[in-house]
């Protein structure tokens, strides 16, 4: 179980707190196009993965569809079922990826939001997931893209010369896990382990758990550069190089 170097508990006051607040990329970029691309239904059953304190299942539930959400992290879980109240839709469970406390074939959708970066047992996760799943269900994934945000291994640069902003990559294709601070500038000593892979690994391991991936996409940031000498350019680079990585895999 890999709850003592990955799990968000320890900071989930703050987490949650974070996640109130309207310019977050989770409110401004993933919550819109994921609606869009997930199109719950009044008769979908879903499964958010690594649900935290249930922001995307709130808002799945809202559509009308029935959401169980499931975190390893006992501390998220408790604000995700307070913020939940009495709504009926709603379902949130203490649970590790692997082994998920669900039945077979119970999940018409299932979803997992910058979470598997955080989750060691990719494989066995996969193929929890399909099990859960209804046949033809859908798993959606949106993680870090791993191609231009690799931990301690990508940043920005500047080219004076061209007056351009660009996006430096030092490795990409090795696998590696790295410490990364929680909250940046609180407590340094609230970490968590970032696992890189590159693309062709979750596309091997959706093949092995019987999924075929049927839609990618790459999402932007939404935001902008005060004005000033370089803001033409860094904004330029936003919306050339996406932060994040969307997969839609069917079971077969």
């Amino acid at each position: 179980m890999n709850q003592p170097k990955t799990s968000w508990g320890q900071v989930a006051d703050w987490y949650d707190r974070h996640l109130s607040d309207e310019d977050t990329y989770h409110q401004q970029v993933i919550l819109p196009n994921l609606l869009r691309a997930v199109a719950p239904k009044a008769d979908d059953n879903i499964l958010d993965l690594a649900c935290g304190s249930g922001f995307f299942s709130r808002a799945l539930a809202a559509t009308g569809a029935q959401v169980i959400g499931a975190d390893i992290s006992p501390e998220l879980i408790a604000l995700a079922k307070k913020r939940a109240g009495d709504n009926s839709r709603l379902t949130f469970k203490v649970s590790p990826s692997t082994p998920l406390s669900i039945a077979n074939q119970k999940i018409t959708k299932a979803i997992s939001i910058l979470a598997i970066q955080n989750i060691a047992e990719v494989k066995e996760t996969f193929t929890e997931v399909a099990r859960v799943l209804k046949p033809n269900g859908l798993f959606f994934l949106v993680l870090n893209h791993p191609a231009f945000r690799v931990p301690k291994a990508s940043s920005w640069g500047w080219d004076e010369k061209e007056k351009i902003q660009y996006r430096r990559i030092d490795r990409y294709l090795s696998e590696s896990q790295t410490e990364i601070a929680m909250h940046p500038g609180s407590n340094p000593n609230q970490i968590t382990v970032s696992f890189h892979r590159p693309l062709q690994y979750y596309f091997k391991l959706f093949a092995a758990a019987g999924f075929a991936v049927t839609r990618l996409e790459e999402w932007i940031s939404h935001r902008a550069s005060d004005p000033g000498s370089r803001a033409e350019a860094e904004n330029s680079a936003r919306k050339e190089i996406p932060l994040f990585l969307f997969l839609e895999a069917k079971l077969l």
